[in-house]
């Protein structure tokens, strides 16, 4: 099966299983229907979920990238809340109850509460789940994690880099580009144990696929084996020089 297809499977299940558990337990308990009740909690599981999935990228790997991971999670939470609250107001007032304006502060900080837990144990779970068992697993993966995603004719090819192109990733290999659907963030955690580091928002390079380096108006630039070019933001040239690759 499919890595993408097991992710959304598995998205499936804990929006499945959080909402059961909601309706089980009668929070916002009004005299609607438990059908209704397990909807309403369905779809506004999937609004964080689907919040998440645009928000975590933009907020972890764009915008505010390289910020401490407080500070991170904190901006992350208080983004994903807003559709969250949205679809509860809509919900409650599909049944005659409407939350009255003067109380949506209140209301907003109580899923902002709910919405800041779950963020910091997606960031646990995450990270455990992409943790290498111990430095000499870790330093045998490699690239392999990643490369096993792509097309069998790319995974005995050697990784030159990653680039994001809105929600896919370009794979740049010795035997050529691929697309994947896939976050960098998840990328990203495939390539901890590889030789490389990311260097911008949107790049992470190997550090066997660089061929050269070059200035354009002060800023790096990495000149990868296959031509193309990869900037290096300032948030990243630490990373890039500790890793070899300038």
């Amino acid at each position: 099966m499919p890595q993408f297809l097991k992710d959304r499977l598995r998205d499936a299940a804990i929006i499945l299983g959080f909402a059961g558990a909601l309706t089980f337990f009668g929070v916002y308990s009004t005299d609607a229907p438990n059908w209704a009740t397990f909807l309403m909690w369905v779809v506004t599981c999937l609004a964080g979920g689907i919040a998440a999935q645009l928000v975590v990228p933009m907020v972890f790997e764009r915008h505010i990238a390289g910020q401490v991971i407080v500070v991170q999670i904190l901006v992350a939470a208080a983004l994903i809340a807003l559709p969250v609250l949205l679809v509860l107001y809509l919900f409650s007032g599909a049944f005659g109850l409407w939350i009255p304006v003067d109380y949506l502060p209140m209301q907003y900080l109580y899923v902002y509460a709910v919405c800041l837990v779950m963020t910091v144990l997606g960031v646990l779970i995450d990270r455990a789940i992409h943790k290498p068992g111990n430095a000499a697993q870790a330093t045998g993966l490699g690239a392999a994690r990643f490369l096993d995603r792509l097309p069998v004719k790319y995974r005995t090819s050697t990784l030159w880099a990653v680039s994001s192109e809105d929600h896919y990733l370009r794979a740049h290999t010795s035997l050529g580009e691929e697309l994947i659907l896939m976050r960098l963030a998840d990328a990203l955690h495939d390539l901890s144990s590889a030789e490389g580091a990311q260097v911008h928002r949107s790049w992470w390079v190997a550090k066997d696929g660089v061929a050269d380096t070059r200035r354009d108006n002060g800023k790096l630039v990495l000149v990868l084996k296959n031509g193309k070019e990869a900037p290096v933001s300032r948030t990243y040239q630490t990373a890039a020089k500790d890793a070899g690759l300038a």
